[in-house]
């Protein structure tokens, strides 16, 4: 991780070759599993970069999404786009992506979501995150709706009093709802 320099930055001050070399990363992350709806969850909020030598190695972004945890509306910050660069995993870039992700969480947000893969559960439970214990629930154009396949972690502040055994509903989107 010698001469890795992260940087934190929103959109809209990202220059367009970065976006590209963006997709390019996160399209051989996912292995061509980004979908355009993917690519539009991670923006809008703010980017950490790890870049090496000029190049970008790995991206965390972190969104604002409205949420209920039963009754009660929460800003949260999400985490998109995670991923690091096969040849640079394992190196602790990861890790240090999350303490800034963590500290995003502290300082902009009532708590941090993210929705795990099986390969990145292990960093983001070693980072603080937990599983939500409660039902998962979305808002649609038709009500609100249950969203029992899908596995939701959460990262709050020390003296956070968010119940993670209520129910959590998410703000609607096109594409992966959470």
């Amino acid at each position: 991780m010698e001469n890795t320099v992260f940087d934190v930055r929103h959109t809209f001050q990202l220059t367009s070759t970065e976006l590209r070399e963006l997709q390019t990363l996160l399209a051989v992350v996912y292995g061509g599993d980004f979908s355009p709806e993917d690519w539009d969850h991670a923006l809008g909020g703010l980017h950490t970069l790890a870049w090496h030598a000029g190049q970008m190695i790995g991206h965390a972004a972190v969104v604002q999404r409205a949420v209920l945890v039963g009754h009660t509306p929460f800003r949260a910050g999400y985490l998109e786009a995670m991923g690091v660069y096969p040849d640079w995993q394992r190196h602790g870039i990861g890790k240090e992506l999350m303490q800034h992700v963590n500290e995003q969480m502290e300082r902009g947000y009532d708590f941090g979501l993210l929705s795990p893969s099986d390969e990145g559960r292990a960093l983001y439970a070693t980072s603080g995150w937990v599983d939500w214990r409660g039902e998962l629930r979305s808002f649609t154009p038709t009500g609100i709706s249950a969203t029992p396949d899908e596995e939701i972690m959460v990262y709050c502040r020390a003296n956070s009093t968010i119940d993670v055994q209520q129910p959590l509903t998410c703000d609607y989107r096109s594409g992966d709802i959470w």
